[in-house]
């Protein structure tokens, strides 16, 4: 059984409720992995409680989330070239980052689309800016039917980006629009959300081990 399999059967042990999203899932990550080994990025959005995921997910992909992400040796190197005493600190400290961006994190930026070009569009204006073909849109609403959310995914389509939603069990209106849909079995919004969490957590355990080694192959066992 491969790594990835064993990752979503801890998941689905725990959330049994998930089970028949196991292939969704395990897609998603491996659209992921795809998507960094190709030298592209993330982008995610969401409103309220999943404007928080965005930023958690974001920051379980920029630094190290289970494990510590040490510095190949020659930016290590280059870090200690610039400034013995500080850049030694610097490479021993700083972490192997992979690019996420939480499009609800610039407040100033999204307040300015709001009221320069239109509410709804405050993600759809930054996919403009930030996406290129090739880099990946998570999108979360637990109704499926967030209009900035709808506008962003279809920017990023027309954009040559794939889709991962994450949504309540609809789907809604993004049922139709994503690659990868990951429609948890709950209606209630915090119900939802409280899926949410362990789905993005398993996607981001499925990139670390990928690209930071097999420590969940023996854990896994």
């Amino acid at each position: 059984m491969q790594v990835n399999t064993k990752i979503i059967k801890e998941l689905t042990t725990r959330y049994p409720q998930l089970e028949n999203l196991a292939g969704e899932i395990l897609n998603a990550g491996e659209y992921l992995i795809r998507c960094y080994n190709n030298g592209n990025k993330i982008l995610i959005c969401g409103n309220g409680g999943s404007c928080s995921d965005s930023d958690h997910i974001a920051g379980e992909l920029i630094k190290g989330f289970e494990h510590k992400r040490p510095l190949p040796g020659e930016l290590k190197n280059n870090l200690m070239q610039t400034d013995q005493e500080r850049g030694t600190y610097l490479a021993e400290k700083l972490q192997y980052g992979l690019p996420a961006i939480a499009l609800t994190a610039h407040t100033g930026l999204i307040t300015a689309i709001a009221n320069d070009i239109d509410a709804d569009l405050i993600f759809a204006q930054q996919v403009i800016a930030y996406g290129k073909p090739g880099d990946v849109l998570m999108a979360l609403s637990s109704s499926g039917n967030s209009q900035n959310v709808v506008d962003a995914i279809l920017t990023a389509k027309a954009k040559g980006m794939k889709v991962i939603g994450l949504t309540g069990e609809s789907g809604g209106k993004m049922k139709s629009l994503c690659d990868i849909l990951i429609n948890v079995p709950e209606k209630r919004t915090a119900f939802v959300q409280e899926l949410h969490l362990p789905v993005y957590h398993t996607l981001c355990v499925m990139i670390e081990n990928h690209f930071f080694g097999n420590f969940y192959y023996d854990a896994l066992k």
